[in-house]
């Protein structure tokens, strides 16, 4: 994945060098208490779990924020609604256009031009909606349609059965320079898609990401 290179990642490298280093001192801990036969590791190694998934939020949030801050103000309404529509459990796919316009690529859907609110997006992928089966499209801070048909990947992915919704999203990001988000209706997984290749990324929930929200804004302050 080639980074953006106006994009400074030396305080998320700091930061995650420093929870690195912690989650490998505890880890340490955990193997020598293996001998203790009457201590219980399991508070532990949920702890662990926890600050693995915490570093990979907050590198989530900086690679996806550096990729779409050039082309839209509005990454806090798309992260937002990311977040609701996975903790309920429906599928989204979003195309957030870049510098090769997308309009010959896809099949149109229905017009929107409309300004992007996080609940404006999150009604589109409600079950039911005329508008939630296919791609919502954005351009710089405008929704300007929904229900679009993106072409297929033909890749095949040994071990890896992807659905409709991935194979759409690395499709057209193997045609365009888009970045192309995925919500998994079925596993409530996130991910999105650059130059061809599906990258995992998580946006915590207000209620898991207490931590990750401080870290997160401690680096930005550092960054800027």
């Amino acid at each position: 994945m080639d980074t953006d290179k106006n994009c400074d990642f030396s305080p998320l490298k700091q930061e995650l060098q420093a929870q690195l280093t912690s989650i490998a001192h505890r880890l340490d801990r955990v193997m020598a208490d293996l001998d203790e036969n009457d201590t219980c590791l399991l508070n532990e190694l949920d702890e662990i779990s926890k600050s693995f998934m915490l570093s990979s939020a907050l590198a989530s949030s900086y690679y996806l924020k550096c990729f779409l801050s050039p082309f839209t103000d509005k990454y806090d309404e798309i992260s937002q609604s990311i977040m609701r529509i996975r903790l309920k459990r429906l599928g989204a796919l979003i195309v957030i256009e870049r510098d090769v316009p997308v309009a010959d690529l896809i099949s149109p859907g229905i017009p929107l031009s409309a300004e992007i609110t996080s609940s404006l997006l999150e009604s589109i992928f409600v079950a039911g909606s005329p508008l939630h089966d296919g791609a919502v499209l954005i351009k710089g801070d405008k929704i300007v349609s929904a229900a679009n048909i993106l072409p297929l990947t033909k890749k095949r992915f040994s071990g890896r059965k992807l659905g409709t919704r991935h194979r759409a999203a690395i499709g057209l990001s193997e045609r365009s320079d888009a970045l192309v988000l995925v919500v998994s209706e079925e596993t409530g997984t996130t991910s999105f898609s650059l130059d061809g290749r599906l990258y995992p990324f998580s946006i915590p929930a207000p209620s898991e990401g207490s931590e990750f929200n401080e870290t997160a804004a401690g680096s930005a302050a550092a960054k800027r």
